[in-house]
């Protein structure tokens, strides 16, 4: 069986895993090409000095990019930016100060992405770094600390989903709208935490600021990369990307690098093993509107404009759709108009290069005459930092990526994403609308489940310290997306004096208030698809080792409890069979609303082999080889990046 491209690019840059090909469920240590770190590099850095580091393993693999608060000047702030530069100083890290860009647009525009490289960054919208045929992937603090002191993380290669794009766009159709298309056609988790590998005849007629952008919003889709195959738009961006560069004495791109590339572009295997695969007519796609305050309910704008829904704020900025492309596309529709007096217009470019490009254009002073208020290049609004943020009882509509409740402002407030040209047309008119009469057209659904290979039963070695085999009582949970509200409430999240004793008596209090008292120390709990998935809080995982659950096996795993677990020393495993074959043993429980079916018996998981066994039947599931073997014996990656560090 051949692999993906994710699959490929991982293994170029594997420092540990096993001794094969990777496939999807494996787990490895990769040695990424970048990792970018924003505001948060303090946070970074804090966690950097937890561990006992001190030097920076390769002063080449961080990047930094001030780019969220930048309008704030308070002296708390200014404080902090100047420690994380001086920082970067001193350990010859690349720095790019507050007014430069977003960070995801300055590592594609400044050369840190190219094809076939495997970038991280702690922001989720790494994808955005598969437009130009890289793996981008998000990663969080300990993480990047961890990459900053030795030079690798660990990482969990995902399923992957192909994307087939075919035909053209109609003119006055965006790569925004073929985003949003995708977010509220196939919004049944058909891609949540896989890789996306995009394919067909119309990637060759998307631009660059298209693929960014489609990348970029893959997040929001819920997808973990969000890849693009690299072409003749690819080169040309790349060759622009170098020229510019090489004029400032830069050299991260060469002729030479261009023409590997070009004659030996990263590309899948032709029997490579896809867990789905969507189709998409790019003429049948219209412009959209997604909201408000979700991607995945959307409308066309021949559907919603009709309404005329009042706006009060307008927003042209961020790393998804404020580049030449999107600025030009607003521009074009606010040519001789003005915004209307009900509306206010934000406007920031993606970085400082795109803003003295459009400015030079004549792009800028239109939009400023038409009554935009500029801001610095940097994130601003989109997170609800700055100038211009949604007040209670307002509507907005974005070029941004997120329209979560509460994100850009007031929980109050509602909003809803459009690409520059709609959100341009809209803060002139007053209301929701589109520059120019369209009919209301759907796409069809073409999504087609595939079989991919179920895991091996493998032979591994076991390191020292890692038990062979575990036995426990089985506590199956059989709701899917059990989300970490559920495992572990509001109400203890975010308080400091919890003991380990009240963590284990309160643990899945918001899912089922008996399950404290009837799960004992042990238990193997059992859970359905996407478990833990919500918010990133580390909780949802100590707790459950506080009642001392021995491990979680479930159908999927949301990436960031997965991430969490492991960074914490804690095992989870995936075997969707099994929970398969449990719904069908416990119907009658999960029928009659048990949610924690207890049913007395336990279940044997053989690490060495790589089986689990229940009631005479045996499951295989992704083998656990010496990475996270090493994470669950170290008690976590920090304690095993601090006893690496130490030598022992």
């Amino acid at each position: 069986m051949g692999q993906t491209v994710v699959e490929k690019i991982a293994q170029g840059h594997m420092a540990e895993g096993p001794g094969r090909p990777l496939a999807a469920g494996d787990f490895l240590s990769v040695r990424p090409h970048h990792v970018m770190t924003h505001d948060n590099s303090s946070a970074v850095m804090a966690k950097f000095a937890g561990i006992g580091a001190t030097r920076i393993a390769d002063p080449a693999q961080p990047v930094f990019t001030l780019d969220h608060d930048i309008q704030n000047t308070s002296e708390a702030n200014v404080a902090k930016y100047r420690a994380i530069e001086a920082f970067a100083r001193q350990h010859r890290i690349d720095f790019h100060p507050a007014g430069a860009g977003i960070g995801h647009q300055l590592m594609c525009e400044q050369g840190y992405v190219v094809p076939g490289s495997f970038v991280v960054a702690s922001d989720s919208h790494s994808n955005m770094y598969g437009a130009l045929g890289a793996v981008g992937t998000p990663v969080v603090r300990t993480d990047a600390a961890a990459i900053w002191a030795t030079g690798t993380f660990w990482w969990s290669i995902p399923r992957t989903v192909q994307v087939v794009l075919r035909g053209r766009l109609r003119p006055g159709v965006t790569g925004k709208d073929v985003i949003i298309t995708l977010c509220g056609l196939y919004n049944r988790e058909e891609v949540l935490n896989a890789a996306l590998e995009f394919a067909g005849d119309g990637v060759a007629a998307l631009s660059m600021d298209a693929r960014m952008t489609i990348a970029n919003m893959s997040t929001e889709w819920g997808a973990l990369v969000g890849w693009f195959p690299v072409d003749r738009t690819t080169i040309e961006f790349l060759n622009e990307r170098r020229q510019h560069l090489a004029a400032r004495g830069i050299e991260r791109l060469t002729a030479d690098d261009l023409k590997r590339w070009a004659a030996h572009p990263p590309a899948p295997d032709g029997d490579a093993a896809y867990a789905g695969r969507i189709e998409l007519d790019l003429a049948e796609v219209a412009p959209r509107v997604a909201g408000p305050d979700t991607v995945f309910a959307t409308r066309t704008l021949a559907e919603i404009a009709p309404e005329r829904v009042p706006i009060q704020k307008a927003y042209l900025l961020s790393c998804v759709n404020s580049r030449r492309e999107d600025l030009a596309a607003a521009a074009a529709v606010l040519a001789g108009k003005r915004v209307a007096p009900t509306v206010a217009l934000y406007l920031a470019a993606a970085s400082r290069e795109i803003q003295e490009d459009a400015q030079a254009s004549g792009v800028w002073r239109t939009l400023l005459d038409a009554g935009a208020i500029a801001l610095p290049p940097g994130c601003g609004a989109c997170i609800g930092l700055g100038v211009g943020l949604l007040e209670p009882g307002e509507v907005g509509i974005s070029a941004t990526n997120r329209n979560f409740k509460g994100r850009m402002g007031s929980r109050d407030a509602a909003c809803y994403l459009a690409s520059p040209a709609v959100v341009a047309a809209s803060a002139a008119a007053g209301f929701i609308t589109a520059p120019q009469p369209w009919t209301s057209t759907e796409p069809t659904r073409r999504w087609t489940e595939l079989a991919a290979p179920p895991p091996r039963a493998e032979t591994v070695e076991i390191l020292p310290g890692f038990p062979a085999r575990l036995a426990g009582r089985l506590a199956f949970l059989p709701q899917d997306n059990l989300n970490t509200d559920g495992i572990y409430g509001k109400d203890y999240t975010y308080r400091e004096d919890v003991t380990r004793e009240t963590m284990a008596r309160v643990v899945m209090a918001n899912y089922d208030p008996d399950f404290a008292a009837r799960a004992a120390a042990g238990d193997i709990v059992a859970g359905g698809w996407n478990f833990g998935t919500g918010s990133s809080r580390e909780q949802a995982v100590t707790a459950l080792q506080a009642k001392g659950i021995s491990l979680v096996v479930a159908g999927s795993f949301s990436q960031t409890y997965l991430r969490n677990a492991f960074n914490n020393g804690f095992l989870c495993i995936e075997a969707p069979a099994f929970v398969k074959r449990l719904r069908e043993l416990f119907a009658a429980e999960t029928a009659a609303g048990e949610r924690t079916v207890l049913p007395g018996d336990e279940v044997t998981i053989d690490f060495a082999s790589s089986t689990l066994s229940y009631r005479g039947e045996s499951f295989a599931f992704p083998a656990l080889g010496s990475v996270p073997q090493s994470l669950v014996i170290a008690g976590g990656v920090e304690n095993l990046v601090r006893s690496r560090l130490a030598g022992t």
